[in-house]
Order: structure tokens, then C-alpha cells, then sequence
């Protein structure tokens, strides 16, 4: 069951990320969730640099967190296309 509580954990992130950075109808379904969680660990490890905790769980923090990563993945991925 966890793994299935990711995916749908990474779907939201990357959708709302996507909206957020202006990529909504450059993505798919697919996309989104791989978004969203990529956009985890880079969260999880920007706050660990910040010397804050990472994505522990299915809670607002950590969903912020995922965001966070998420919309600096998804402004990576836009400068790396314009380059």
C-alpha cells in the first residue's frame, strides 16, 4: 500500500508543481508523478543541507517539501531547455 500512497503522493506534488512553473500542458500523468517524486528527494535533500528534516511522511511539511523540490526540478529543466 505505501507504494501506491507515493505515487498518488507524487502525482499531486508534480501536478500542483507543474501549474506552479507554467509546464501543466507540456506533462502527462506519467511525468507528473515522476516529478513529484524526484522533486521529494531534491526537497529532502536542500532542507537537509538547510539543516531542516527531509520527507518523512505523508504530512503538510513534507508535502511542502516535495513541492519545493519539485518547482526547483521543474526551473532546472526549463534552463537546461532554453540553454
Amino acid at each position: 500500500m505505501g507504494i501506491i500512497l507515493w505515487i498518488v503522493f507524487g502525482a499531486i506534488v508534480g501536478w500542483l508543481a507543474s501549474l506552479i512553473m507554467k509546464t501543466n500542458g507540456q506533462q502527462n500523468l506519467l511525468l507528473d508523478i515522476v516529478v513529484g517524486i524526484v522533486g521529494a528527494v531534491l526537497g529532502g535533500w536542500i532542507m537537509s543541507m538547510l539543516g531542516q528534516g527531509g520527507v518523512e511522511g505523508f504530512n503538510l511539511y513534507s508535502f511542502i517539501v516535495a513541492l519545493i523540490g519539485a518547482v526547483v526540478l521543474l526551473a532546472i529543466v526549463k534552463m537546461v531547455r532554453r540553454g
